[in-house]
């Protein structure tokens, strides 16, 4: 890791055993190795990487904290009450000595993120003083598309989409597979690539724009039994998010983890690519 610069970007990992989903997923393995230790290897990579730049695993469960000690990960334990993600990162960052200046919701149920993508919303933040947090997306190809309507009829909320403008800020999230496209053999001989954009979980928060999300009234798009969308308290809000274009250059991905079939569908990409990086070994 660069030891010049002083910490200005904290990269936490939300790691919650009771998922409604799949129980226990952070200590689920993944071709031979615990998700939450798999996420933590990408952010530590990133961290080497990237100067002024830490990482941790936040938690309110023993059994991954525990884990995480064990396997000398950097981990902090928050309050059992955290609705999301996005609280769970103010809560690891909101009594810190030096306050970080962005801090990244790395999200623990996404094993293949690759680490040039959260290297792209650093760039864009040292870049942009207009947005208050910052969050990739991938523009899917028709193959792309098709495959991610015929997963949604499987695991029909797993993956979420997002509308932009034309200076690439958010207009909507959605579980949902949005712009509804009426026509589709239509629209492919129209349009060389897909509308839709894939968004990938993962976000570049400032701190003041985390600071003022805890203190604004929950919107009724996060709620579980809507979208269950926590950056929509943000839009609600009229916060600004900046969504920064990346692709897998080349390589297979699928959405984060949700289910029994999530994980056969990302150990077949493992095992299709291999790693990142050949950094995880047990």
């Amino acid at each position: 890791m660069l030891q010049n610069n002083p910490v200005s970007i904290n990269i936490i990992i939300p790691s919650r055993y009771q998922s409604t989903r799949l129980p226990g997923k952070p200590l689920l393995k993944i071709a031979g190795v615990e998700m939450v230790k798999r996420v933590a290897d990408i952010a530590s990579f990133v961290c080497e990487s990237c100067g002024g730049c830490d990482y941790a695993v936040a938690t309110d469960d023993s059994r991954i904290f525990d884990f995480c000690v064990q396997e000398e990960i950097p981990v902090v334990m928050t309050r059992s009450d955290c609705t999301n993600g996005t609280e769970r990162c103010w809560d690891a960052v909101a009594n810190k000595t030096v306050k970080p200046k962005l801090i990244i919701n790395m999200q623990g149920d996404n094993p293949l993120c690759p680490p040039y993508v959260i290297q792209a919303l650093i760039d864009c933040w040292r870049n942009n003083t207009e947005a208050d947090l910052f969050t990739p997306s991938l523009q899917l190809t028709w193959d792309e598309y098709d495959q991610i309507i015929e997963t949604k009829k499987d695991t029909p909320y797993s993956g979420t989409t997002v509308l932009v403008d034309r200076n690439n800020f958010a207009l909507a999230f959605s579980k949902a597979v949005i712009p509804v496209i009426r026509n589709v053999e239509k629209s492919k001989k129209l349009m060389p690539i897909s509308p839709v954009r894939r968004h990938i979980g993962i976000y570049a928060y400032t701190f003041e724009a985390l600071r003022q999300y805890v203190e604004l009234p929950q919107s009724d798009y996060e709620l579980s039994c809507v979208e269950g969308l926590e950056q929509m308290r943000f839009l609600e809000n009229g916060m600004r998010i900046k969504i920064v274009p990346v692709d897998y250059q080349g390589r297979k991905t699928t959405s984060g983890v949700d289910s029994p079939e999530d994980i056969k569908r990302v150990e077949e990409i493992i095992a299709s690519y291999g790693d990142f990086y050949k950094r995880i070994a047990r």
